[in-house]
């Protein structure tokens, strides 16, 4: 049985869940989110929870299990909390700022790196080298962040570049200098 799979979901005050066949959606305080899961797997609705169950334990349904009961719980987070991702940049003349709904960004091209949020992104520029995402859709707000830190990933020499906050770049030496036979 998969652990993940046969926790029930809780479901707090102020958030609506409809389950019609294999279809749910979650409405909250931040907005509302709507996703189709896979039809064999059960979703129940009683006493405040979502319980997940699958049919039968082949290889496929036990795959299945706690992945939907895993969509169904961030669906729940994301219209309660909502998703944030964090992106700092490194490297001299790196900079990013907020000019209306897009983000411009230097980062050592001959041209700025520009990209607009859209409906279900916001983005935040606290300082010049910090990007904040936010959103109610964890995949959205995942995609959108590596889409920014794609316009310049970190480089090892250095460490310049944009990298989440919390990831650690692993850093080379150069070259090795005189007196090396190689």
């Amino acid at each position: 049985m998969s652990r993940i799979g046969r926790k029930p979901i809780v479901i707090p005050a102020g958030v609506d869940v409809k389950i019609e066949g294999n279809t749910v959606t979650v409405k909250g305080p931040k907005g509302s989110l709507t996703q189709t899961m896979v039809s064999s797997m059960k979703l129940k609705m009683e006493n405040g929870e979502v319980t997940v169950s699958r049919p039968s334990d082949d290889k496929e349904y036990r795959s299945l299990h706690g992945l939907t009961r895993t969509l169904i719980n961030n669906m729940v987070v994301g219209v309660t909390e909502g998703f944030k991702k964090e992106l700092e940049i490194n490297g001299v003349g790196y900079r990013a700022a907020k000019q209306g709904s897009d983000l411009v960004m230097n980062l050592g091209y001959s041209h700025q790196v520009i990209m607009s949020d859209n409906d279900d992104i916001t983005i935040e520029v606290p300082a010049p080298n910090k990007i904040i995402i936010n959103g109610i859709d964890k995949q959205k707000v995942g995609q959108f962040a590596a889409e920014v830190r794609e316009k310049r990933p970190p480089e090892p020499y250095k460490g310049k570049g944009i990298k989440y906050i919390d990831e650690v770049i692993i850093r080379k030496d150069g070259k090795a200098g005189k007196g090396a036979k190689g």
